[in-house]
């Protein structure tokens, strides 16, 4: 199969290296579906874009009809000769004269508007619908996605295919104990901590996360640091000060808001004691799946996708519940036997959500789609 495949979102040009989920998800299917029969041709939005792979070339054209789409829709009619079938990971659609394949992630900028930058939430609106209306086949990560765009973008779920995220199968390895204890001196990090992950931004619910920690006994907090691994989002200024004054108090809180680097994060979540991840909306979750691969027992929300990905696997909790985050956060903390537990079934959960998997099953739909 000749698959085209978005890549506007891992451009170093348009990202400065740093990828969100779409940009990792991208990624990932560029890396892993040539071992399941798929030669992948990338195509990017960016002009004056260079190769992500080897020999792999990104047409200008594509940009241009894709720029001429939005100022005229419906007169573009893009040809694409080398490609069986289009995959649009990041929404961006043009008519073309392929099958066109569209991963739909979340409905978040309809469901909850106030969670989103006015600014990019009118543009992912625009494109998310156009895609749901241009797509043949549609990928959600999880039913609970697919109610979401059926309810949204009035997707027909017949054209509906589940495939979830995942995590490189590198995480289910544990990392060299010396280059963790390298990263953990480098960041004054003590083994143990409560780690939490993601950019700052209110949906993330860091928030009550720091205020969960700082209710917590002060032998506790003495005992486990919290760390914050994440940069600075939209409406983040309040959570950065109180941050900040915690910090400035005494508390134990490390805020890494510059982690960068693949095999640092790896060996942050190896050392943490206790993952929390109390998100108020997800469309699937990745930092749940690492830290299921991690070795390292998970607190969650029970709403949203939250408990179709972790399957039982997590100690979940009402997120909007400062007290319920606290007394996950002590009870993991202090019975070992229930840590051993969700471990355990945390790492069984991880084996079925690796972007290996995922390759798998993408390239299922696009055979069912091409047969």
């Amino acid at each position: 199969m000749r698959i085209g495949i978005s890549t506007t979102t891992i451009e170093p040009a348009l990202t400065g290296g740093r990828l969100d989920g779409i940009g990792v998800y991208s990624r990932a299917l560029l890396r892993r579906l040539p071992r399941q029969g798929c030669a992948v041709q990338p195509y990017s939005f960016a002009r004056g874009s260079t190769p992500l792979v080897a020999g792999a070339r990104l047409p200008s054209a594509f940009a241009l009809a894709t720029l001429r789409d939005l100022i005229l829709p419906g007169a573009v009619r893009l040809k694409m000769p080398d490609v069986d079938l289009y995959h649009a990971t990041d929404y961006r659609i043009v008519r073309m004269d392929c099958m066109v394949v569209a991963t739909l992630h979340d409905a978040l900028t309809i469901k909850h508007p106030e969670w989103c930058s006015p600014h990019l939430r009118k543009m992912k609106n625009w494109l998310q619908a156009k895609a749901a209306r241009k797509a043949n086949h549609v990928i959600a990560h999880t039913q609970f996605a697919i109610r979401e765009l059926v309810e949204c973008f009035g997707v027909d779920e017949r054209r509906i295919s589940v495939v979830p995220c995942g995590m490189d199968e590198e995480w289910l390895e544990a990392p060299d104990p010396a280059d963790v204890q390298a990263t953990l001196a480098l960041h004054g990090l003590q083994p143990g901590y409560y780690l939490t992950v993601g950019t700052l931004q209110p949906r993330k619910n860091m928030g009550r996360v720091l205020e969960a920690y700082l209710a917590l006994p002060p032998v506790m907090r003495a005992k486990r640091q919290l760390v914050i691994v994440g940069q600075p989002g939209w409406r983040s200024a309040t959570l950065q000060a109180q941050i900040r004054a915690a910090q400035q108090n005494g508390e134990n809180v490390v805020w890494l808001d510059n982690l960068i680097s693949h095999d640092q994060l790896r060996h942050v979540y190896a050392a943490a004691g206790v993952f929390v991840f109390p998100s108020l909306y997800e469309g699937f979750g990745i930092p749940v799946a690492e830290a299921f691969a991690s070795g390292v027992p998970v607190i969650t929300s029970n709403t949203t996708s939250l408990p179709e990905v972790t399957m039982g696997a997590a100690v979940e909790v009402d997120p909007l519940s400062v007290a319920e985050i606290g007394a996950a956060m002590l009870e993991l903390a202090r019975d070992d036997a229930l840590r051993a537990r969700h471990i355990a079934a945390g790492k069984a959960r991880a084996l079925d959500l690796t972007w290996a998997e995922c390759a798998r099953k993408t390239a299922a739909v696009y055979n069912q789609l091409l047969s």
